[in-house]
């Protein structure tokens, strides 16, 4: 009686301790508005998982938004794409709150970061780090306006808790932040995968998209399916919130066998080194040809994603000649609505000959040497462990076009891709640079170093790439007023800047021959001056713009306009 009651009490602690874990009230909304959610925490993107809480502005730029809790700004960075203008805040309580896409942040901290933009003559300002003193906050206190900077695809403020110490990120819904719902994740797909030579689904070697069937709310099932050997399972589930239309992540994913649990995950917390792994975590070939992203119900080998627990035979099924199993997968999201998945497998021994796969390539990599590859013109090297297995590579130069395999394999590391252009004038090499052909009508800029006789690039990308020539200058076009013209009433200066070869590389604008910080806005190609940044002297004054591409084509504007000062 004594053991069991001790049991008792030790499995109520262990309850008691995890419930506690996290602490519930610490934490305040960083906005005043109801949360709703256009991402959740560990939402499948492309290769990372995502790292915080993606939360609605209504559509709009400019709220408020506040310190999720006492502490201090210990950290801010300004770019381009990423987070665009984000601050970090440490609190006492060794956790770390990070708030990105902001537009603007609150005036003592606009000033200091402007003032580092002014002395540097640059928007990125790179990590900017503080002391506890500098720039102290209180629960609730306003650091900045919401906005739509850095890589995001509209207004949202972007929301993470992490430990300060590992900087290891933390699912924000395990503070207590409420979202409301109480809607079950969708199930959409299933597929099965024959994971060893002797492997047969339905009798053959290959793998299958299973119908599913809904039964009723949150429940579903297939027909009964025979196997034989190591198979394996991948879901295509995405979850809803109340109030949002958005195919959000789910929180966890789960597969019984037979009532015994013989895989888990969930998005509670993971490290930015490990978010790489997702490429192992889904079906990456199927996400690359057709864009849905099937979650795995077991663990590939090379996987170092922390987030898995109670794996059997690293979730792979090893299916016996005259057994029946039930196999039920089941994704809930933090809130606890979950859907379930039963599917019928019965063993049976194949009668299908067995065959062994045709190596279909002379270009065999080790995955564990250094491997390096020369095609026609251009060659490729790959660092040890590029790649997580011995792959077969598809190489072809035909028409300039350098084809390194096709791009539905996951790399680890990237490689050297390298063009010899030996026959090419210095005033061609000048315009030339290495493009990606992922969309061939539109040609991406690889970043592309030259040498006399060669030009290379480094990349996680396969697939085809390409010599481009760009010899046209980016166009500049000044926004809502002419050369001469009196704007006493404006508050900005805006232009509008393109390129359609090489793209933007990087721009200069003065103001009365100073520099001046224009922000570029590269979804609507927009560059805008503040005139509160500077105080300008007399009426009469000069604007300047220089815009330079990627392979040093140069166009400018200058424009004279005449401004009253407002006191």
């Amino acid at each position: 009686m004594k053991k069991h009651i001790v049991t008792l009490f030790i499995l109520f602690s262990l309850i008691t301790i995890s419930q506690e874990k996290y602490p519930k009230d610490y934490f305040r909304p960083p906005l005043d508005i109801p949360i709703l959610l256009s991402g959740s925490f560990g939402e499948l993107r492309s290769n990372h998982f995502h790292s915080g809480l993606d939360i609605k502005t209504q559509g709009k730029e400019g709220l408020k938004v506040y310190a999720a809790a006492e502490g201090y700004v210990s950290r801010i960075k300004v770019q381009q794409f990423g987070y665009g203008k984000a601050i970090y805040i440490t609190h006492p309580n060794g956790y770390t709150t990070v708030y990105g896409h902001l537009k603007k942040f609150s005036d003592a901290i606009e000033a200091y970061v402007k003032s580092v933009q002014y002395k540097k003559e640059s928007y990125a300002t790179g990590n900017l780090f503080f002391k506890e003193d500098q720039f102290p906050l209180k629960k609730g206190e306003i650091i900045g306006l919401s906005g739509d900077t850095g890589g995001s695809g509209g207004p949202h403020l972007h929301f993470e808790i992490r430990n300060t110490m590992s900087e290891n990120v933390i699912n924000p819904l395990l503070f207590g932040i409420k979202v409301a719902d109480t809607i079950s994740p969708r199930i959409r797909a299933l597929k099965l995968y024959a994971l060893s030579n002797e492997s047969r689904i339905n009798q053959k070697r290959k793998t299958f998209q299973v119908p599913i069937k809904k039964i009723s709310n949150g429940k579903y099932k297939t027909d009964r399916i025979s196997a034989n050997a190591n198979i394996g399972f991948a879901v295509d589930v995405y979850d809803n919130f109340n109030g949002a239309y958005n195919k959000n992540g789910i929180y966890s994913l789960e597969m019984l066998v037979n009532g015994k649990r013989w895989y888990y995950h969930d998005v509670e917390t993971f490290s930015f080194s490990e978010s790489k792994f997702l490429n192992l975590h889904i079906d990456y070939k199927h996400y690359k040809k057709y864009k849905r992203r099937y979650q795995k119900s077991y663990k590939e080998t090379a996987n170092k994603l922390s987030i898995y627990e109670d794996l059997i035979n690293n979730g792979k099924l090893n299916v016996k000649p005259g057994n029946n199993y039930m196999v039920t997968i089941i994704a809930k999201d933090y809130a606890g609505n979950k859907s379930t998945l039963n599917i019928p497998i019965v063993g049976k021994e194949s009668s299908a000959i067995f065959s062994k796969s045709i190596d279909s390539t002379n270009y065999k990599l080790i995955k564990n040497k250094f491997n390096k590859f020369k095609v026609g013109d251009f060659s490729v090297a790959f660092p040890k462990n590029t790649f997580y297995e011995d792959v077969y590579l598809d190489l072809a130069y035909t028409n300039g076009i350098a084809k390194v395999h096709t791009p539905t394999i996951p790399l680890d590391k990237s490689y050297t891709l390298t063009f010899d252009v030996s026959k090419y004038s210095e005033t061609e090499k000048q315009f030339l640079f290495i493009a990606n052909l992922e969309y061939p009508k539109y040609p991406r800029y690889q970043y592309t170093r030259k040498r006399d006789s060669t030009f290379f690039t480094t990349t996680k990308s396969l697939g085809n790439f390409k010599l481009v020539s760009d010899s046209i200058k980016p166009k500049i076009r000044l926004l809502y007023f002419k050369n001469n013209q009196w704007i006493s009433s404006f508050k900005t200066i805006k232009a509008k800047i393109s390129d359609n070869g090489s793209g933007i590389k990087n721009w200069r604008a003065t103001l009365d021959g100073e520099w001046i910080l224009m922000e570029y806005n590269h979804k609507k190609g927009i560059l805008t001056y503040n005139f509160n940044d500077k105080k300008l002297v007399g009426s009469k004054h000069i604007f300047k713009l220089v815009v330079s591409d990627n392979v040093g084509n140069t166009n400018e504007l200058s424009a004279t306009f005449y401004k009253k000062q407002v006191n």
